[in-house]
């Protein structure tokens, strides 16, 4: 199958773009600008540029496709938002007809076309009627909330939950919506490469729980163990949500508007026959989230932190870099000496070869760990030389480890939140580079305190430690050329 991906840069389609390699499809993504996005994907992947909104352009990028994935919105461009994407819609639905496409998948948003509807809710159902008024077969999907790390509503929520002991719910809060893990949207919108029908059709998506937006919010902060008071107040414009929105969550206030207008109004799904037809099993939303933290948690594994940092040189702001509700404090130096040198120096850390700067401020936090009933530091190491995964290390824990590139420690001390500590080791002109990050996932106010009332020791002691641990490996090197 030659597939076409618009909105691959967004949330869903970034998401869905792997799967669909995995799945050996031929993929085009489509984008208005290519050189930024090459960086980003295999070179197996094609990438063409043009504009949804310049028809002209639209040719090229549709030539020899079978099946496009229209993923595109442009809420986030402010005013006129919906001009744009009715425009962008039939521009593509026209082009599609002209290459001859077999199907297009779009995806849009769940509300009763009968009632009323905010002007985003709209407009995303104005775009699936077109493309399915046109010649080419099309499925719409309409789901709620995405609920899974990155996306835009669970992040609004979770700032919410995460910035405020104290809650204040306007009306919408008690909306009924029917929310859906990212995992079983992907799973939905895969399904329609094994179509072979030429029908259009509309099939509306939800998970298995129907529930208000405050219940997720509460959901959300028992599984991270905050506890919040709610205060109901009668009366709340959307405009001043938007605001207060914009003040407390990363989220623009004029998207924010846009999305307080949305949840105004229920998501559910009132047509289920349609979706069953796939056999997809919809997570709850209890599950939905958990499995949104766990990902979360994957992802920052996975992924070399200090890669979307500035790995060279201090963060660029008090605090260090924010990724959601994380904090992250990257830095790196280079050294001339051998990895395998650098990275044994690492592999002794902690126990009696100490923390190599401020030793004695190491202590202190391990007795004041004690005090309120941690594990302190003296628990000490395993064995002087190496590690293990799930080894202890003072009031850290092994996570993962692997010589002579990697070792990722998670902390045991009493923290209000969770917190990692990593040391990286790579191949540099001359010798290697060490890069070290501190990462910090707060949990809620008093998380986000202790971050930043610690932010100038972090200063002090991780890059003292950055130091000290390439001066021992110069050291080292050193003493082994002289014997």
């Amino acid at each position: 199958m030659r597939v076409l991906l618009t909105g691959a840069t967004g949330y869903v389609g970034g998401r869905l773009l792997p799967r669909l390699q995995h799945s050996l499809h031929d993929v085009r993504c489509l984008t208005r600008r290519p050189e930024e996005f090459r960086s980003r994907v295999p070179d197996d992947i094609d990438i063409v540029g043009a504009d949804l909104l310049e028809v002209e352009t639209l040719g090229p990028a549709l030539t020899g496709i079978d099946l496009a994935y229209y993923l595109v919105h442009s809420m986030g461009g402010g005013p006129g938002f919906r001009e744009r994407e009715v425009a962008a819609a039939r521009n593509l639905a026209q082009a599609a007809e002209t290459a001859g496409l077999r199907r297009i998948v779009y995806l849009g948003g769940l509300g009763d076309q009968d009632g009323e509807l905010s002007e985003h809710l709209a407009s995303r159902q104005e775009v699936g009627r077109i493309l399915r008024e046109s010649d080419v077969p099309t499925t719409e999907f309409r789901a709620s909330i995405i609920i899974g790390s990155g996306s835009l509503s669970f992040e609004m929520i979770r700032a919410l939950v995460d910035r405020l002991p104290v809650m204040i719910w306007p009306g919408w809060v008690r909306t009924p919506t029917q929310p859906i893990a990212i995992e079983d949207v992907l799973d939905y919108l895969l399904l329609e490469l094994d179509r072979t029908d030429s029908e259009s059709r509309l099939v509306e998506i939800g998970g298995a729980s129907v529930v208000s937006y405050g219940d997720i919010m509460l959901e959300y902060a028992r599984k991270r163990s905050l506890r919040r008071l709610v205060v109901p107040v009668p009366v709340i414009t959307p405009r001043l949500s938007s605001l207060w929105l914009g003040l407390v969550t990363p989220v623009f206030a004029r998207i924010g508007r846009e999305l307080v207008e949305g949840v105004r109004h229920p998501t559910v799904v009132r047509d289920p026959e349609p979706a069953s037809s796939y056999g997809v099993e919809p997570r709850s939303m209890a599950e939905a989230i958990e499995r949104a933290l766990v990902n979360e948690d994957r992802e920052f594994a996975l992924t070399r932190w200090s890669d979307a940092l500035s790995a060279g040189g201090e963060p660029p702001s008090y605090g260090g870099r924010r990724i959601g509700s994380r904090y992250v404090e990257s830095r790196s130096r280079e050294v001339r000496v051998s990895s395998d040198g650098l990275f044994a120096v690492v592999e002794r850390i902690g126990g009696d070869t100490g923390w190599y700067f401020g030793d004695w401020l190491w202590s202190l936090r391990g007795f004041l760990d004690l005090f309120v009933g941690g594990v302190g530091v003296r628990r000490g190491r395993r064995d002087p030389v190496s590690l293990r995964p799930g080894d202890a290390l003072d009031f850290w824990r092994v996570e993962e480890i692997e010589p002579p590139r990697l070792l990722r420690l998670r902390a045991e001390m009493r923290v209000p939140g969770r917190a990692w500590l990593q040391f990286e080791v790579d191949e540099a002109p001359g010798g290697a580079r060490l890069t070290q990050t501190a990462l910090f996932d707060a949990a809620g106010l008093l998380g986000r305190l202790y971050w930043h009332a610690l932010w100038p020791i972090h200063q002090l002691v991780f890059s003292g430690m950055l130091r000290g641990i390439c001066r021992r490996a110069e050291a080292d090197e050193a003493a082994g050329e002289v014997r």
